[in-house]
């Protein structure tokens, strides 16, 4: 299968980030009037805590209570999805706040399982659309319905399966209908989460690129984009959290870290159990530079998650590996390697994270100048994987030690 690195430019940012819906707004917005139900507001509040074990048998009980509904089964696909994202270490937007993630090897460990009960799932809320749409093609909570599992199914093939190709085709299909949604109801507000997603990877993407992945003559635009966004963050009735968590990427790529730290630091209050959130703060406040701050950050974060029950699903080597990161950057290359070891050795670390942090670890130990050790922690990044990216850079570093060019 094709994997561009083009086509993944627009199928993995276009995965949706959706990360969690619902919260209610003004009347005067449209919405599927389920969206609203306390029930459902309930299991998506323990939902963006992280708290999937008390969600889950909420979201399946409200599809039961609601046969044919496919927004009730895109509540389940959206949970299950998201819970098996983080196991794999997925939810961590460094890993796609640079284009590394479209050009590298990168290996994931799919649950069978999982993976299945995301395709039937998928799979039974498009049916379920498209039986609503065949009555009435003019149906607008069915076409949301349907736009917003497709985005979800594009979410897992570019993430997981790293089938670009098939998730651009997934996630064209999901800003078709969520367009269609606007132009028949334009208070839809939900529905700009898609289309303003779509409007600002379009936007960013140069002409060789589109000629590549073959969109030629479709058009998009950062700011139109952002625009959708930030509507959507603030009158949005299931993706208004969805839409900030678009922002905060974007706003991470384009350097604009003041703005997205305050989107970070609200939902962070907002749902003070969901680790992400604060993992963003600290992520962010690294790469505007701010490296001490940070270091504080993620030590709070690790603080937090040693009370009992607070983060219910706290994946911490995320944390230890911006550690790193932060206390290499200021040069204190000590604490940094043990902040990159104790990422690798936490009992949720990822293969892939496992070697980033060996790797890390190893490269910080030549900026100390102690090649030897540096090398011990190539040999585990081997070890631990070598037809990798990250095993082709340890090899490179064995021969020659790193010096941060």
């Amino acid at each position: 299968m094709l994997r561009s690195a083009c086509a993944g430019c627009v199928s993995a940012a276009l995965w949706g980030l959706l990360f969690f819906p619902v919260r209610a707004h003004a009347e005067t917005v449209d919405t599927n009037p389920l969206n609203r139900q306390p029930e459902v507001q309930q299991a998506f509040q323990l939902f963006y805590n992280m708290d999937y074990d008390e969600a889950m048998p909420r979201f399946e009980k409200i599809q039961k209570e609601h046969p044919g509904n496919p927004m009730a089964t895109a509540y389940l696909l959206d949970a299950v999805l998201f819970r098996e994202l983080n196991r794999l270490d997925l939810l961590d937007t460094t890993f796609y706040a640079n284009d590394g993630f479209l050009t590298g090897k990168h290996t994931v460990v799919e649950d069978p399982k999982v993976r299945d009960r995301i395709r039937a799932l998928g799979d039974e809320a498009i049916d379920e659309a498209n039986a609503e749409l065949k009555t009435n093609p003019a149906d607008v909570n069915a076409l949301f319905a349907r736009g917003w599992v497709k985005s979800l199914q594009a979410t897992y093939s570019a993430m997981v399966e790293r089938a670009f190709v098939g998730g651009l085709k997934e996630a064209l299909g999901a800003r078709s209908d969520c367009d269609k949604v606007l132009q028949l109801d334009p208070h839809y507000v939900d529905a700009e989460l898609v289309t303003g997603v779509y409007q600002y990877v379009v936007g960013a993407l140069s002409t060789p690129f589109k000629v590549v992945i073959g969109i030629v003559g479709i058009h998009g635009s950062k700011g139109a984009g952002l625009a959708l966004l930030r509507d959507d963050s603030e009158r949005g009735v299931i993706t208004h959290v969805e839409a900030n968590t678009s922002m905060m990427l974007f706003l991470r790529r384009e350097g604009k870290y003041d703005a997205a730290v305050q989107i970070a630091k609200a939902l962070a209050e907002e749902y003070p159990h969901d680790y992400l959130f604060r993992l963003e703060e600290a992520n962010l406040e690294k790469d505007a530079g701010d490296g001490m701050v940070a270091v504080e950050t993620y030590e709070q974060l690790i603080e937090m998650a040693k009370r009992p029950g607070y983060f219910p699903n706290a994946h911490l080597e995320l944390a230890y590996f911006g550690m790193g990161d932060s206390l290499r950057g200021q040069k204190r290359f000590g604490d940094a390697v043990e902040a990159y070891r104790e990422g690798a050795t936490q009992a949720t670390t990822s293969p892939e994270l496992k070697r980033r942090c060996l790797l890390e670890a190893g490269k910080t130990y030549d900026l100390m100048r102690e090649h030897d050790k540096a090398v011990q922690q190539y040999e585990a990044v081997l070890n631990a994987g070598g037809d990798t990216v990250q095993g082709d850079q340890a090899r490179r570093y064995m021969k020659s030690a790193y010096t941060g060019k």
